[in-house]
């Protein structure tokens, strides 16, 4: 799957995800929204939770992250045209917020992303490039496999809501 990137720039280019995915050419960066493909596109503020009926989307076009600074990270950011969608419950793995609940790095959301179309070889590839990119998927195993076996957003997000509950 064809993995496209906003870049904003705004982060230490030392802890950048994007950067790094794009060095090894697993992703392509775009500094502008009329350069960044359509597709599915991850935003936290989308009022449809990403599910793996989504992956037919993202199979025609791309699969979309903004890279940003959380600090930056506001709705006016997520311009981007495609369809959007909020990757549900997960932990973060990356050094920065470990543990944190929905602050993962860019990697991080795309990896989640692929696991829930199926694409977890793909998801692995991308994580390998990183010290605690396996940490990332041990953390999430189950969440990110019971998203998989879902029908559509509905089901993820009763899945979601179980861990919101613990």
């Amino acid at each position: 799957m064809d993995l496209h990137i906003r870049y904003e720039g705004d982060d230490d280019p030392q802890k950048c995800t994007a950067r790094k995915l794009s060095k090894f050419d697993l992703a392509e960066l775009h500094r502008n929204h009329r350069a960044t493909p359509y597709g599915i596109v991850l935003n936290p503020h989308a009022d449809q939770a990403l599910s793996p009926v989504d992956r037919s989307v993202a199979s025609d076009g791309a699969l979309v992250a903004l890279d940003c600074s959380w600090e930056s990270a506001g709705e006016a950011q997520f311009s981007l045209a495609g369809d959007h969608r909020a990757l549900p419950y997960l932990v973060a793995a990356n050094p920065v917020n470990f543990g944190r609940p929905m602050q993962l790095t860019t990697v991080e959301a795309l990896a989640a992303a692929l696991c829930i179309f199926g694409e977890r070889e793909q998801a692995e590839a991308i994580l390998s490039k990183f010290t605690w990119g396996e940490t990332f998927l041990e953390l999430n195993d189950e969440p990110l496999r019971r998203y998989a076996d879902c029908e559509d957003s509905t089901e993820i997000v009763a899945v979601q809501q179980e861990y919101l509950d613990r």
